[in-house]
């Protein structure tokens, strides 16, 4: 039987139909038999969200957090598993959450307290690194590119930020990448950002510090423990927005640089150590007469109140801040051991805190300087070419108030791995810098400068205090003529058993009396009622 060309075509036709689908099938059965065969894109995967970056804390010397000091919550969002409406009920930006939702793929966003968590859903407490009330601002320092470049978080930033893991989220996907809910969910919580530094300051103090000198333009307090020299306080003003340092780079009051470490003019509260080392070398008896100025081999120096005081003794001197009286005594003086003095208190040398955060030196005329009368008069007085840090000036109180043993300033505790147990703590390192006789008669001094004085304004109904008062010269001039001057206070507190010592230094302030005593007081009166509260 003869077939036609075109039927032949067919039947060729079909059996390569056949043989292609023979082989299909013969391969299908092969790999679902010999899982050797099985192809990657088929295997499950994971697929993991990372909320937050996790940092080390900051804490005060109670182990309060000064930074992560507050969490904010935040969920990991897997959309095909939601609903939409529900779970926007959730979310602080709610705009936000729904572009993220609309696309499809999981993401993160911030949550109130109502969001509950569900297979689609898992809830993270994250801490917020900076609050915008953000205390101990010029302490705490601040972040560059995730990499401390300023105060604590600079000196330890390998600490701070070292590699810890992070909260997540973990799915399992299929070959397809389409996320499996159930035993596929794995949650990971941490706990590292815990570990950190351990400062000495405390949080409730160094916030009265800051709250009582909110209105200093520019300037810094510092307050310390005199038995041990913990930095409790440490203040600068202006403060700035750790958020936003370069406002803060263009502010004309340059609000970064920490002016508890910058070294000024200093003014009369130096007279603390021109007393000092006249009670040492046997002239605490001393008796001048002022009658408003005095003449240094030709060189008239005025006392500030220019018809003189009178016959005075060093407390009436010290009072009355005559200048005349302390110039006079500073002759009388073996000028080495007097600046020896001075340099074992601090002067002329810096207070090293930590990495990066270091008091600077001052200056303090050398012993040939001093050996000219005209320079010898400005340094009893605590002006020339003598300038220190408001630290500096801390630590001499503190020696005054601890009986001559003067407590190393410092701010390091220590570390911590947990948030409760402290290690690697620094210790207390003290230096004799006077003897106890000498230290009890310039408290009594102190106390008394306060007390007897009408016009102080340092007193207060509610703690005993002891302090000096300074209004150093600068050589500077504003539009009108008048020169600028630098209003100091130290002082310690309560009087009968000194626990504190505060410094207040206001830069161009004017009279120290004025502008400084007052927020002493304050900071005194606050820190007492503090620390009554905390015995109840």
């Amino acid at each position: 039987m003869v077939r036609k060309r075109g039927e032949n075509g067919v039947i060729i036709l079909t059996g390569l139909f056949f043989t292609a689908f023979v082989f299909i099938i013969f391969r299908f059965y092969t790999v679902a038999w010999k899982q050797e065969y099985v192809p990657a894109a088929s295997m499950e995967h994971a697929f993991t969200v990372e909320i937050g970056k996790c940092q080390g804390t900051i804490y005060d010397r109670n182990m309060v957090p000064i930074v992560n000091s507050r969490t904010i919550s935040k969920a990991a969002a897997i959309p095909e598993f939601l609903d939409k409406e529900k779970t926007a009920e959730y979310a602080v930006d709610k705009e936000g959450f729904y572009s993220e939702f609309d696309i499809g793929k999981p993401f993160v966003f911030e949550c109130n307290s109502k969001a509950l968590e569900s297979d689609g859903l898992t809830i993270f407490e994250v801490p917020v690194r900076y609050s915008s009330n953000q205390s101990a601002r010029h302490i705490v320092g601040y972040l560059s590119d995730d990499k401390g470049a300023d105060g604590i978080e600079y000196a330890y930033d390998s600490i701070l930020r070292n590699n810890f893991p992070v909260n997540s989220v973990s799915y399992t996907t299929d070959g397809s990448g389409h996320i499996l809910i159930g035993n596929g969910k794995k949650v990971y919580r941490t706990s590292a950002y815990k570990n950190g530094v351990v400062l000495t300051i405390d949080k409730d103090i160094q916030e009265i510090c800051e709250e009582c000198g909110k209105n200093i333009n520019t300037g810094a307090i510092v307050c310390a423990d005199i038995k041990n020299g913990d930095i409790l306080g440490m203040a600068s003003f202006p403060i700035y927005d750790p958020e936003n340092i370069e406002k803060a780079l263009y502010d004309k009051k340059c609000p970064l640089i920490n002016r508890a470490l910058y070294s000024y003019s200093v003014g009369s509260v130096f007279k603390l150590v021109t007393a000092s080392a006249a009670l040492e070398q046997g002239y605490g008896g001393f008796i001048y007469e002022c009658d408003g100025k005095t003449d240094i081999e030709g060189k008239i120096f005025n006392c500030h109140k220019l018809d003189g005081h009178g016959l005075q003794n060093m407390t009436e001197a010290m009072t009355n801040s005559c200048n005349t009286y302390f110039i006079n005594l500073a002759r009388c003086l073996d000028t080495s051991e007097y600046r020896r003095l001075a340099n074992y208190i601090g002067f002329g040398r810096e207070s090293i805190l930590c990495t990066g955060i270091t008091g600077t030196s001052g200056i303090i005329p050398t012993e040939k300087e001093l050996s000219v009368p005209a320079e010898l008069a400005n340094f009893s007085f605590g002006q020339g070419k003598l300038t220190a840090t408001p630290l500096q000036i801390t630590q001499l109180t503190c020696a005054i108030a601890n009986n001559g043993e003067m407590p190393i300033l410092k701010l390091i505790k220590g570390l911590t791995a947990d948030g409760e147990n402290i290690g690697s703590k620094k210790k207390s390192l003290f230096s004799t810098v006077m003897s106890s006789e000498t230290a009890k008669e310039i408290r009594k001094i102190m106390i008394l400068a306060v007390k007897e004085n009408e016009e102080s304004k340092a007193k207060s109904m509610k703690v005993s205090v002891g302090a000096k008062t300074s209004t150093a010269q600068t050589g500077k001039f504003d539009d009108e003529g008048e020169e600028l001057c630098h209003a100091w206070i130290t002082g310690f507190f309560p009087s009968n058993e000194p626990k504190y010592a505060v410094t207040v230094l206001i830069e161009n302030g004017g009279y120290g009396n004025d502008a400084a005593a007052p927020i002493f007081k304050d900071i005194a009166e606050k820190i007492t009622t503090l620390e009554n509260n905390r015995l109840f």
